[in-house]
């Protein structure tokens, strides 16, 4: 693939804008301009530091909407890079920098497959439609979920969602995500005496307290998982308590611990069956917890058939449904009924040092997402 390729060229314009979260750095603007020469309507929304993007073309239903996010997380040690990860460089047939992976391809894909197809139906069924945020890699909290909720109140409605996450694992296509576990979060402040090591009886070890809790959290099977979904997982996070001497009890000890759930379970079972296991091994504790989203699922269906058939005729690949992995915006937008699934380019190095992707896969990307806009809407 020579740099003639449309979907590489708005590539390397977009991963070229330091867009850490929540900047957005022009990113949504060099969308917006391509879209709008497309005949979409370009509404720029703005929360608080984080700028959004809702372009739409055409006015009645069905909705089909792509969905992804311009910001990236931080960089990293940037003398660990082998280019710098604002000025991206093609070696050895990988396009290397940050927002290669996560997401900035996928961006430039939709982008590309929206111009074609519309060039080809400018009369398409329905609407096609964008959701562009730059703080899904942040607290999330102005973003997509904002424009959703203004979304709402007009009563204006996706049918299919299609989020450019990374979804593929060994080679393009070979993932559909079509839905995600639940996240939990909890903040645990275990109460405890602080003292000399000495003199034990005349303090409180709140690690010790703890310990035996802590310990049949983790051993607990919460559920067995279904069909579309593993079984829930717990998992400590981050431990914290003493003063950093040897010779002194903790007053107090933290802990941060997270439950991936699926369908299965309720994220007020967990927290019932969690303070249940703490209360019976009497630890005197306080727990602040935080729903980073309810687990969804979009079963076999139109958008999903649109999906595996366009990746077999582009690819050769049969691609397989999972729901593993972190959460993604797809958790905002299913609860509003949209069929959503996420599909974009390899995961391997999404986050990483040296972050790249397939230049090879670029086109093939966009002429995938192309094929899914004719089947869904031609």
């Amino acid at each position: 693939m020579t740099s003639s390729s449309a979907t590489l060229d708005l590539s390397l314009e977009l991963l070229r804008q330091p867009s850490v979260t929540p900047v957005d750095h022009t990113c949504q603007n060099i969308m917006a301009d391509r879209l709008a020469k497309a005949g979409f309507n370009i509404e720029h929304m703005r929360f608080e530091d984080v700028d959004n993007l809702w372009a739409r073309r055409g006015t009645e239903s069905p909705v089909f909407c792509f969905a992804g996010h311009t910001d990236v997380v931080p960089t990293g040690n940037l003398d660990a890079w082998n280019s710098a990860p604002f000025a991206p460089e093609i070696r050895d047939g990988k396009l290397y920098g940050r927002g290669s992976a996560d997401m900035k391809t996928a961006l430039a894909a939709m982008v590309i497959a929206s111009e074609r197809f519309t060039a080809k139906h400018p009369d398409h069924k329905g609407s096609i439609a964008f959701l562009i945020t730059s703080d899904e890699e942040g607290p999330a909290i102005n973003g997509t979920v904002k424009v959703i909720q203004a979304l709402e109140a007009r009563n204006e409605k996706m049918t299919w969602c299609l989020v450019g996450e990374p979804s593929s694992t060994h080679q393009l296509g070979d993932i559909i995500k079509n839905g995600r576990r639940g996240s939990l979060n909890a903040r645990l402040t275990v109460k405890g005496k602080q003292g000399h090591v000495a003199y034990p009886h005349l303090a409180v070890n709140p690690i010790h307290t703890a310990s035996k809790a802590l310990a049949e959290l983790c051993e607990t099977v919460w559920d067995s998982g279904n069909e579309y979904f593993p079984a829930t997982s717990f998992q400590i996070s981050n431990l914290n308590a003493g003063t950093g001497a040897t010779n002194v009890v903790p007053g107090v000890m933290t802990s941060l611990f997270n439950f991936r759930y699926s369908t299965e379970v309720t994220a007020e079972e967990l927290k019932a069956r969690t303070l249940e296991i703490l209360d019976r091994n009497n630890v005197e504790y306080d727990i602040v917890w935080t729903h980073s989203g309810l687990p969804f699922l979009t079963p076999v269906g139109e958008l999903v058939n649109a999906a595996q058939n366009a990746i077999r005729n582009v690819t050769g690949v049969e691609a397989e449904l999972s729901t593993s992995g972190g959460t993604s915006d797809g958790r905002f937008i299913a609860p509003t009924g949209a069929q959503v699934l996420e599909l974009g380019v390899l995961n391997a190095s999404i986050h990483q040092i040296d972050e790249h992707v397939n230049v090879a896969d670029l086109e093939p990307l966009a002429e995938i997402y192309e094929q899914i806009l004719t089947g869904l809407l031609a």
